[in-house]
Formats: structure tokens, sequence, C-alpha cells
């Protein structure tokens, strides 16, 4: 296995994890899967984490799936694909939809390229901060096949289902600014890494339980019900009412502003 092929570093509560493959444009290789998929785990159950910033090594997000590694072996191509249950996440679509499914606000730094399972993994991130020279494109169509890796999750509650066919079905390479009138990202910035982090401390100078719940409702109840939209309103903010974070939030906003925030309670 290659080695480092994700960085992680967590400073001040921000975790800042880099795809580290530059030789290769960070390219997704096996390896590469499992790694990030690792990360996910790892952060998922640190307490002392309350905001993800995820970027690319050297200039680029992430130009894709590296199909020649991953076609020179038969059994990873099937490990990547394989699950239990039909409606379950296998690898390839974990590395996306497993930053939705974190309860953490999740910041993505665009820069490059951001193409096929680039895009896929960007677009499960919260917010996307793009470089004005970067270029996004879901390609799977060009090497015959359906995006599968999760990304039509976020995609779905982003556009217009026939803007979302036409970039699947044309494979265009977007600019960052018609990504942008797509809501394919957040926003444009020269210097998208320093506004991720300034971003990231903004989001945590509030409740990280209030950021966990806020984070599932919207996730779960965009295309949900609006019984189960209600019912989920309402279970999170009981959870919220028995939990200190909503009276330091309280007593920021009225005696100590600095006041730190305890860990997030351990069911979101």
């Amino acid at each position: 296995m290659e080695k480092d092929l994700i960085k992680l570093s967590i400073e001040h509560g921000i975790a800042h994890v880099c795809l580290n493959r530059p030789s290769k444009i960070n390219a997704l290789s096996y390896d590469m899967f499992i790694a990030i998929d690792k990360v996910i785990k790892q952060l998922a159950s640190d307490k002392r984490v309350n905001a993800v910033i995820l970027s690319g090594a050297e200039g680029n997000f992430c130009s894709g799936l590296d199909v020649k590694s991953v076609a020179s072996s038969p059994s990873k191509a099937i490990k990547l694909l394989f699950k239990w249950l039909p409606g379950n996440a296998n690898l390839a679509q974990r590395v996306s939809i497993g930053w939705q499914r974190l309860p953490i606000p999740v910041i993505a730094v665009l820069e490059g390229c951001c193409y096929g399972g680039g895009t896929q993994i960007a677009l499960g991130a919260d917010i996307r901060i793009a470089s004005a020279e970067c270029k996004l494109s879901i390609m799977e169509a060009k090497w015959g096949l359906v995006p599968d890796m999760a990304g039509l999750v976020a995609l779905r509650q982003i556009m217009p289902k026939d803007k979302a066919l036409l970039l699947t079905y044309s494979a265009d390479i977007l600019t960052a600014q018609q990504a942008l009138e797509l809501g394919m990202i957040t926003q444009i910035s020269d210097k998208p890494h320093e506004a991720a982090v300034a971003l990231a401390h903004k989001i945590m100078c509030t409740s990280p339980d209030a950021n966990a719940a806020i984070k599932l409702s919207i996730n779960r109840s965009w295309t949900g019900s609006i019984r189960s939209l209600l019912a989920r309103e309402s279970l999170s903010q009981i959870r919220l009412l028995m939990g200190k974070n909503r009276v330091i939030a309280a007593i920021r906003q009225t005696k100590t502003p600095d006041k730190s925030y305890v860990s997030r309670q351990s069911w979101w």
C-alpha cells in the first residue's frame, strides 16, 4: 500500500484532510479509497473535531478514478463495489456519502482538477469553495459508466433534474463560474483554503451539538416527508435542550462570549 495517501492533521478543532497522491493528480487508487474510508470513520468518533476541511495536494483536488490501477486487479474492483444489501453503501460510495453522514460540518476546497470520482467526493461535502481556475466534471459517461459513488445523493438536492441529466450525459468539463451558477459549488475564492479556514472558525462559534443536529435534520429531511421532518426537528430539539452546549450557547450570547463548548453529545 502506498504511504500517506491521506494526510490528516487536527488543529484547534479543525481536521485538515488532504488527498495526497500528487504524482497522479490525486487520482483514486483502491488503497486511496481504503484510506479515505478509514479517515471518515476516525473523524466520526473524534469528539475533538468540530469542522473538517477536505482538500487535495499540490493545487489539484482529484482527477477521478485511477482506472489503470483499479482495472489491473479484478479482485479490487469487486471489493470496491461489493455490498451485503443493495441499499447499503459500498466502499466506492462511502468515500462520498461518508462526509454527509459525519456529525460535523465538512468544507471542501477545490482547486485544479475535480473530475469524475473527485467531483463525487466533493459533492459529499456540506460546502464547496473553489478557486476560479478549478474545473469540474461528472465524466463517468466517457468511460461507459454511470456515476456510482453516491454523488447523486447531493446532486439531486442542489440542481434540477434536467441539469443533472445534461451534465451526466455530456460529461462536459465546467469552469468554476459555470459550476457556481448550477449550484455545484458554494462560492469562488482567490484563496479558497484561507476562506475555508475562516468559515470553519465562524461555524465553530456555534454549538457542535446544534451543528450536528442541523446537518442531520437538513440531510435527512431535504427529500423526506413533512411528517419525518417534523418528528426529527422535535427529537433533535429535545436532545439539544438536555445538553450542556445549549446552556453554554446562551452564556456566550449574554455573559461570556468566549466560553468554550464541551464535546458534542454522543448520540449525534
